[in-house]
């Protein structure tokens, strides 16, 4: 596998060193475990849309994008009234 150089700042690279070292991981090690548990964009639209047919199949939910805004709105209003202390 070849190796890449990534240009990042100073203290970030600081930080995951440390957060790596917590771990007993080298930065490169850490790096490579990160990226193999994150998914990329088309990933997570595949996921949603297998999740949103499972779903469909389990209850026939299946909203269009007119009720899914109106969701979104309605847990965004939600969210808003909540005090976080």
């Amino acid at each position: 596998m070849a190796d890449a150089n990534v240009r990042i700042p100073a203290e970030t690279r600081d930080r995951l060193a440390e957060i790596a070292a917590a771990e007993h991981l080298s930065l490169r090690a850490y790096l490579a475990r990160l990226a193999d548990t994150l998914l990329t964009p088309t990933e997570r639209a595949e996921r949603a849309e297998q999740a949103r047919r499972q779903l469909n199949a389990w209850n026939g939910y299946d909203p269009d994008a007119a009720r899914t805004a109106q969701l979104d709105a309605e847990l965004d209003r939600r969210l808003a009234r909540v005090d976080i202390r």
